[in-house]
C-alpha cells in the first residue's frame, strides 16, 4: 500500500485520480452535505496502484482493476 494524500470535503480532488473516482467521491459528499463535515478529510492510498479514498467517517471508494469503482457505505 501506498500513501497518496489527504484533503479536506469540499476541497479540490487530486487531478490523478480518474473522472470516475471524483465523480463518486462527489456523490459522497453531496451525500453528507447535510452534516457538520468541516472537520472530515479524505485519505487516498493505493493498493496494488489503485486508488482507495476514505472519508474519516469511514466510507472508502475505490477503484478496481477493471476501472470499475464502487462505494462502502460507513458502518452506521
Amino acid at each position: 500500500m501506498q500513501l497518496g494524500t489527504r484533503w479536506s470535503v469540499g476541497a479540490a480532488v487530486p487531478d490523478r485520480l480518474s473522472a470516475e473516482m471524483r465523480e463518486a467521491i462527489a456523490g459522497v459528499e453531496a451525500d453528507v452535505a447535510h452534516l457538520d463535515t468541516s472537520a472530515w478529510r479524505w485519505t487516498l492510498t493505493w493498493l496494488e496502484s489503485r486508488p482507495v479514498a476514505e472519508l474519516d467517517d469511514g466510507t472508502i471508494v475505490r477503484q478496481s482493476a477493471d476501472g470499475s469503482v464502487s462505494v462502502e457505505e460507513a458502518a452506521s
